[in-house]
């Protein structure tokens, strides 16, 4: 061979082997990046988050389908990335994901006979005390509120909420600051106290009459998986052992500390409970972090649960400025009976 073809073949060389370690690194980007929601989903479908730190990083599971279905379209995109395997375990993961998360963006359909009772509540994190109150008041009023169930309220910021004007709003209340929540109500309360449920601290709980019928309600604020998984768990699994023993007409609100995916929240929803969210097809709803410029919300830390008795007809979040959580706002109805059954 000759010197002229040999330089030739090399040049050749030269040429290909920058795209063939383009290409190496195209794949081996796309494989990292598809780790993440594969990992996680795994985690959800095994209920490994249950009891341990992996509860923390399961949050972010609707982040990591977006993730999946991103590098499932590079890979149908780019044919120098394309191959059938990548491609089919993209797809598949992809798939999975939008399969357990599809159901939450579906409104349910229930239907609400004219003139049913009607229940406005909302729940707030006051963040320690730091949530402004006339803004809480505010929303209290302008919304409608019949019933407020708040997490993290010292004594300091009840006399500051009464300061604001909330005591001529709703007079009645069941206040616990000792244990981490309280509700407030614009109706009478009775059976009021705490729960005697294996909690990090008791709940604040009482009933409320609305539309000839006796609403429980559970002001909920749980330990938090990053401080203690295990701690955290066995107050979800207390909730659920609680709300087997509620009845149809109840609402179990406040911060959770767990988003619709952790599976001890899953087997609280499954202990006959309807989170207002997913029930109204707003099941990517963001409550925390506030207050930060450069980090939005990202993650549903504080819900609206309701029992069978109930049906939610609108629910929606409120920033109250000084909390790094937003209020959650909802209505549910009280169907007749007759109503629950059809």
């Amino acid at each position: 061979m000759t010197d002229t073809a040999t330089g030739a073949l090399r040049d050749a060389d030269r040429r290909r082997t920058p795209g063939r370690r383009g290409r190496a690194g195209g794949r081996l980007g796309c494989g990292v990046a598809l780790a993440v929601p594969a990992a996680l989903l795994v985690v959800r479908l095994t209920g490994l988050d249950e009891g341990t730190p992996l509860a923390v990083p399961l949050v972010l599971l609707p982040y990591a389908a977006v993730l999946g279905v991103l590098v499932l379209g590079v890979l149908i995109a780019v044919p120098a990335l394309r191959s059938r395997w990548s491609v089919a375990v993209a797809a598949v993961v992809a798939a999975a994901h939008l399969a357990l998360l599809a159901p939450r963006f579906v409104p349910e359909s229930r239907h609400v006979p004219p003139g049913s009772a009607e229940l406005r509540v909302a729940t707030v994190n006051a963040d320690g005390g730091d949530a402004d109150a006339r803004a809480l008041v505010e929303l209290v009023r302008a919304e409608r509120i019949d019933v407020l169930a708040v997490q993290q309220l010292p004594p300091e910021g009840v006399a500051a909420l009464d300061a604001a004007g909330l005591d001529a709003l709703m007079p009645y209340r069941e206040l616990h600051p000792e244990y981490d929540s309280s509700i407030y109500a614009r109706r009478p309360l009775t059976r009021a106290g705490t729960t005697r449920a294996d909690t990090a601290w008791p709940q604040t709980t009482a009933e409320a009459a609305v539309g000839g019928r006796r609403v429980r309600l559970v002001a909920v604020h749980t330990y938090y998986p990053l401080g203690d998984a295990e701690r955290w768990t066995r107050d979800m699994t207390a909730l659920a052992s609680l709300a087997r023993r509620s009845g149809p007409d109840t609402v179990f609100l406040g911060d959770f500390n767990a988003s619709l995916d952790h599976t001890p929240m899953r087997r609280l929803l499954a202990a006959g409970l309807t989170d207002t969210h997913a029930e109204l097809g707003r099941g990517w709803a963001r409550t925390w972090p506030v207050g930060h410029a450069l980090v939005p919300p990202l993650i549903q830390l504080d819900h609206v649960l309701h029992g069978p008795g109930l049906v939610g007809i609108s629910v929606g979040e409120r920033t109250v400025p000084g909390t790094d959580h937003r209020a959650v706002v909802a209505v549910l109805a009280l169907p007749p009976a007759k109503g629950r059954a059809a």
